[in-house]
Order: structure tokens, then C-alpha cells, then sequence
């Protein structure tokens, strides 16, 4: 495992008074894989947010924030180190943008490319390079909104992955999708894995944590109640418990699922 890319330290974040991240402290390692899961409300996204730098923690004298060795940064360098896929950012870009045009916007951290965009002929070869990776260079010309949501999400990967960042964070990034859509987002994520980019994931789907992902960290009510193997932590007596229901697993080549 490599030297240490995302240290917080009790990091709390309110809204509306109420602690919605709750004095959490995390420590991710260069190429370590790892799953934030829990239930609805517990903190995940935000907690994601707060790594990315669009949430800043409440001021507290104990609390930090150290990404990439450094505590400071301006948003548009730390972009170049975090390829971001979200809900969110998906709603953004359902748009008449063109699929190249919304993968080329990530060198901007823009959403599509405007009139002071100057994309070089680098730029155009790293957007090709990218979706043909993605398979999705087929659709370069088409519309975000006239692709399928499997399609658009893939599109959002090769956003994120276009300027070769060193993590990806993925927030609640198979919403929504199909089965073979699932599928094929998984193969992108191993695909991922495979180029040694660090891959933090922010689910409430089981099925999303490929076989690469083997630490897990549960929240509950802005809390991290568990962090650990996976092996250790997907056990249905953990999740019964987080939940607050009868949770059952099972897992079948590596990958898991669970229903209540």
C-alpha cells in the first residue's frame, strides 16, 4: 500500500443545526479500494463532498484536512487529482451538450465547454483516447440528453478520467441503471482498478463493490460506526444492526447482495 492521500480529522458538518457529518475521521492510502455504505441520511455523500472540497467542516482546532500532502489547495489543481461521478453531476449534465464536449469539460472542471474554452489538439486526443477506453467514442456526437442513463454514466467517467486523475469518487453512481448497464459499470470500475487509480465509492447498492474494493467503512446518522475488511464488515448480524431490519447477504463470485 502506498504513502497516505486523504487524511480528515474530526471533521463535522451542520445543517440546519443538525450534525449531518458528525466528528468523522478518515485515512485513505495510495491504490487502497474502499466502499462508504449505510442507509439513507447517514452521511456518505457528504462525507464525499468534504474529500472533494465542495463541503468545508465546521472550523474546530483539532480538525484537518490533508489531501495529497497538502492542506491548501485551489479548487481547479485538486480537480486535476480527483475525478468526481455523481447523481448529482449527472442531473447537471443531462444536457444538448455532446457526449466529447462533456467529456473534454472535465480538463475545465466546466460542465460543457463554453466560448473561452480553448480545447488543444492534446486535449481532443486524450478525449478520444478516453471514450474509445470507456467504449463509448460511438457516441461522441450524440446529446447527453438523448443517451440512455447507462450510457450518460459512462460518459461521466470519462469526464472524470480524462485527465488522469490519481482517485475516483463515486457517489451513488449506479442509480438508476439496468442490469447490463450495472454490468458494464463495474467492468469500468475494474478497468479503473487495473490502471492503479484509487477508488473511493459511496454506495447503498451492494453490488456495486467489485471484487478489487476490500475495505469497507459504514456510516450511521454522520457517524462511521464500522471501518474494515470487507469480509469482516458484510456480515448480516453488522448490516442487521446499521440497517435496523433482517438483512440477508449473499455473495457469489465476489461480488455481494443483500436484501431485506
Amino acid at each position: 500500500m502506498g504513502e497516505r492521500i486523504i487524511e480528515l480529522e474530526h471533521a463535522t458538518v451542520k445543517r440546519q443545526g443538525i450534525n449531518i457529518l458528525d466528528d468523522v475521521s478518515l485515512t485513505v492510502q495510495q491504490g487502497e479500494h474502499l466502499a462508504i455504505i449505510g442507509p439513507n441520511g447517514a452521511g456518505k455523500s457528504t462525507l464525499v463532498q468534504v474529500i472533494s472540497e465542495e463541503i468545508h467542516p465546521l472550523y474546530n482546532p483539532l480538525s484537518k484536512r490533508v489531501l495529497f500532502n497538502q492542506q491548501r489547495w485551489q479548487v481547479l489543481e485538486l480537480r486535476k487529482k480527483l475525478g468526481i461521478v455523481s447523481q448529482s453531476l449527472q442531473y447537471l449534465c443531462n444536457s444538448t451538450y455532446k457526449a466529447w464536449e462533456i467529456t473534454a469539460s472535465g480538463f475545465f472542471s466546466s460542465i460543457g465547454l463554453d466560448f473561452h474554452h480553448q480545447v488543444t489538439e492534446e486535449q481532443l486526443a486524450k478525449v478520444q483516447k478516453t471514450m474509445m477506453s470507456f467504449d463509448v467514442w460511438k457516441l461522441k456526437d450524440k446529446q447527453m440528453n438523448r443517451l440512455s442513463s447507462g450510457e450518460a454514466r459512462r460518459i461521466l467517467l470519462c469526464r472524470a478520467s480524462v485527465h488522469n486523475p490519481q482517485v475516483m469518487l463515486l457517489d451513488e453512481a449506479v442509480s438508476n441503471l439496468d442490469f447490463p448497464s450495472r454490468h458494464q459499470y463495474r467492468q469500468s470500475l475494474e478497468q479503473l482498478s487495473e490502471e492503479g487509480k484509487t477508488l473511493i465509492l459511496a454506495t447503498h447498492e451492494l453490488s456495486e463493490i467489485i471484487p478489487a474494493i476490500q475495505r469497507i467503512v459504514v456510516m450511521n446518522q454522520g457517524k462511521i460506526v464500522a471501518d474494515g475488511p470487507k469480509q469482516e464488515i458484510m456480515k448480516e448480524e453488522i448490516l442487521s444492526n446499521i440497517y435496523g431490519t433482517k438483512v440477508f447477504i449473499d455473495e457469489r463470485e465476489g461480488l455481494f447482495t443483500a436484501w431485506c
